[in-house]
């Protein structure tokens, strides 16, 4: 067999043609220009909760995710977004421990800031811990009310966090 720089350019040409024409193809089939999320749903109760991470792990035994690293949630359905260092979602108990400057966000502007928050998705409720000899912070938008007893501006649609005691 003859080396590749000593063969003819025409055999070179289709050669290098015939080493790029299947990565060509498979680029135009397999990496799409645009990234796509698809989302599985069985059912209307089957609702997305992304989280976006540095780093995730998956423990399939125990059905636990980790992130960590600039982690981001979000969870449409129940109108929230947090950021936070780490968050693990513990899909058996339906719980996400976030850790690490937890800052949470619900629709209409309610907020929570932390070091460490549990968030128990079938209760809706938030359970929050301050670093040691700092607070939580929360954040409620409270409608102002007109001379006459009504609201100035129409009630939010989404419920307030529920910090516990």
């Amino acid at each position: 067999m003859m080396p590749c720089y000593q063969l003819p350019l025409s055999q070179i040409r289709r050669f290098g043609l015939a080493l790029m024409l299947p990565a060509a193809l498979l680029g135009a089939f397999a990496f799409p220009t645009q990234v796509q999320t698809a989302t599985a749903q069985t059912s209307q109760a089957n609702r997305p909760l992304t989280i976006r991470a540095d780093v995730q792990e998956y423990d399939a035994k125990n059905q636990v995710v980790t992130a960590r690293g600039n982690v981001q949630m979000l969870y449409p359905a129940r109108q929230l977004q947090a950021t936070a260092a780490q968050a693990q979602y513990f899909s058996k108990e339906r719980r996400i421990d976030f850790s690490g400057n937890v800052y949470i966000l619900q629709k209409g502007g309610n907020s929570m800031r932390a070091e460490k928050v549990t968030y128990l998705i079938d209760e809706g409720r938030f359970v929050a811990l301050p670093q040691s000899n700092r607070q939580v912070e929360s954040i409620y938008m409270v409608q102002e009310s007109d001379n006459d007893g009504q609201t100035a501006t129409p009630a939010p649609k989404t419920p307030p966090l529920k910090p516990s005691n």
